[in-house]
């Protein structure tokens, strides 16, 4: 080929090269549409949440393809919301599932968050209230007589023989039952081992705590979805959880990583750091199973045989209203190892 021929090729090869780069340049990609999920999580935002907003902060989400927004509700106000749809996915209590399954709210708990049962019965160490036992004749405080505390109260007592006859129960539906045990109102309270008692033994005063693990195994609290968002919105619900999990380990191997992410959302946290701090530790502590290996990854599986075990427990205490079997209580196909 002529060398004047060769060059004409090489000049055409480079104004084609320089088309497609400018076209490239000048041509918009519109973003593929994100998922939007509705997530429900607890009473009032808190450093207990840290890994939802963490996996936010960091894009994990975003990452996922999902538009997440969150809201926050009692235990008893999301479960039927989660039920009816009107949120995508929530923060529940097994124990709250269990019976909300059996009188027909169509959810499923779908990954866990808390390997233990965060629900507890505190007392000032002064009171010497020591064991199950220590609770007949006193006066005990609780936000109500629903949700997961007062199932674990009954598996506490009827652990020892004992009913809610044996002790005078005060309700403080304003959730005021902690400062009511401070200020000596009452013997005893419910609570969550990664709230009260950490605030309690800060503040200078030592506290007993009864768990309702030495008893019997009780589903934690676990992310949830009505049967027609798993329907429709399955991957999205698979993408929320690996996030949320990735997240969580991330927080477990760097707490300070949770508590900064927390104190973006919720800028008040701040002002006591080292309370946030406290609770977000004990937080760690109660993501991982009993007996866990420490520094072991969260996995998020679910227990069908702790299941079971919980709902023939909760059965035998007539807090189940109507017969239900463990599948259709879970969904154990979001994570590995369920």
């Amino acid at each position: 080929m002529p060398r004047s021929r060769i060059l004409l090729a090489r000049i055409a090869a480079a104004f084609v090269l320089v088309a497609l780069v400018v076209g490239a340049c000048g041509s918009s990609v519109t973003p593929a549409p994100r998922t939007k999920l509705s997530v429900g999580l607890g009473y009032i935002p808190s450093v207990q949440f840290a890994a939802f907003y963490r996996a936010a902060q960091a894009g994990y989400y975003t990452a996922e393809g999902l538009d997440v927004t969150f809201q926050n509700e009692i235990d008893a106000n999301l479960v039927p919301k989660v039920g009816a749809g009107n949120v995508d996915l929530g923060l529940s209590d097994g124990t709250s599932v269990i019976p909300a399954v059996s009188q027909g709210i169509p959810i499923r708990y779908v990954a866990t968050i808390y390997g233990q049962f965060p629900s507890i019965v505190f007392a000032k160490a002064s009171s010497g209230i020591t064991n199950v036992d220590g609770l007949v004749g006193k006066k005990l405080g609780i936000p109500g007589e629903f949700g997961s505390s007062w199932v674990m109260l009954q598996a506490l007592l009827a652990s020892k023989k004992h009913t809610l006859d044996d002790l005078t129960i005060v309700l403080y539906p304003d959730f005021g039952q902690g400062v009511a045990l401070a200020q000596g109102a009452v013997d005893a309270a419910t609570g969550f081992v990664n709230n009260e008692p950490v605030q309690l033994e800060l503040q200078g005063t030592k506290v007993n705590v009864l768990r309702v693990d030495d008893v019997t195994p009780l589903p934690g609290p676990g992310i949830i979805a009505g049967t027609a968002t798993i329907a429709a919105k399955k991957s999205a619900v698979a993408g929320f959880i690996r996030a949320t999990l990735k997240a969580m380990n991330e927080i477990a191997t760097t707490p300070s990583v949770g508590l900064d992410a927390a104190i973006t959302a919720v800028p008040d946290l701040g002002k006591d750091r080292a309370t946030q701090e406290a609770v977000l530790k004990a937080t760690i502590d109660a993501w991982r199973p009993r007996g866990a290996v420490a520094g072991s990854p969260i996995s998020g599986a679910v227990d069908t045989a702790a299941w079971q075990k919980s709902l023939d427990f909760m059965t035998s205490l007539k807090l189940v209203p109507n017969p239900v079997k463990v599948p259709g209580l879970v969904d154990t196909s979001f994570v590995p190892g369920s």
